[in-house]
């Protein structure tokens, strides 16, 4: 007979609706704690089937061996951090339902996270990006409007599938911008972007034909790009001015760096990248600091004698 007890499996998707719903988390958000939590599912199911059937039984030494787990299956510290918050996160809700008596997974000590400064270009690796672009083809036109518009305002890539001419104000040159968890921020257009943008906006009915596409960025056939279109796009060119990373992100990274390298505030540029905490972008002072220790010891000339 089957227990009325509902099985962890009804409860993360009831979570899950939860984070999309009420929380308002994007699709990739909540499409990676679903992946998450159907690893810890899965290790619950193979190691302790009854609380799979009833989570309320589920102890602290199921959630350590899960983490043990991860570690033996050569998951990265962040990634691991990344599963226990997930799973922390989906307790902290049974919790406020009184389907569980404690969060057990809240008191784990998780993995200390490896510190990696972020891939970027610098000031001629970004220049030369952006000049790449055969603005003499309407695709060309359009790479350049997207390659602008990332280092410009350093927006994400979902961020940048949904933009909309609607959204920018071409007098203060600000665009509005739906963030994480919805949250509106602006963000910053130079005259660069703006005119990269003027001529995407010129050349597009072509792109589209009678296709009356709704999306703002389109292939050459007039369909909608999606994230992993941009990302092609943007290695194609950043691949050919960088031998690191070529992807979205580090145009994100660079637009933050030369930001703080150029002397801007660290709160301003929490802002415009639209992060919750502050210790999330002080990664970028550390990237400055590296900066100036690199311009040191090319110029200084007692560090050059050495050499």
């Amino acid at each position: 007979m089957k227990s009325p007890q509902n099985s962890l499996i009804d409860y993360i998707g009831e979570f899950l609706l939860y984070l999309e719903k009420d929380k308002k988390y994007s699709s990739n958000t909540v499409n990676s704690y679903r992946i998450d939590l159907s690893q810890f599912a899965e290790y619950i199911g193979e190691q302790f089937p009854e609380g799979l059937e009833n989570p309320a039984i589920i102890e602290i030494i199921d959630f350590r061996g899960f983490m043990a787990g991860l570690r033996r299956g050569g998951y990265s510290a962040s990634s691991i951090q990344r599963k226990i918050s997930s799973v922390r996160s989906f307790f902290k809700f049974l919790h406020k339902l009184g389907v569980v008596k404690a969060n057990h997974a809240r008191v784990l000590i998780l993995p200390k996270k490896e510190k990696k400064l972020p891939s970027f270009l610098d000031f001629a690796q970004a220049h030369r990006a952006m000049e790449i672009p055969d603005t003499a083809t309407e695709i060309g036109i359009r790479d350049k409007a997207i390659l602008e518009l990332l280092y410009a305002t350093g927006m994400r890539v979902s961020e940048l599938v949904n933009f909309q001419p609607s959204k920018l104000n071409r007098e203060t040159g600000e665009i509005q911008v739906i963030g994480k968890g919805n949250k509106v921020r602006f963000v910053i257009v130079g005259e660069y972007a703006n005119s990269a943008l003027t001529e995407y906006l010129k050349i597009r009915p072509k792109l589209v034909g009678e296709k009356n596409t709704e999306p703002f960025w389109v292939s050459e056939k007039g369909n909608p790009l999606v994230r992993s279109d941009i990302y092609t796009i943007v290695h194609k060119y950043l691949r050919q001015v960088t031998d690191g990373k070529a992807s979205p992100h580090v145009l994100r990274h660079t637009f933050a760096t030369h930001l703080m390298e150029q002397g801007a505030n660290l709160v301003a540029v929490k802002e415009l990248l639209g992060h919750e905490s502050l210790s999330t972008t002080q990664i970028y002072t550390h990237t400055s600091i590296e900066h100036l220790k690199e311009a040191y010891r090319h110029a200084h000339p007692r560090d050059k004698e050495k050499k």
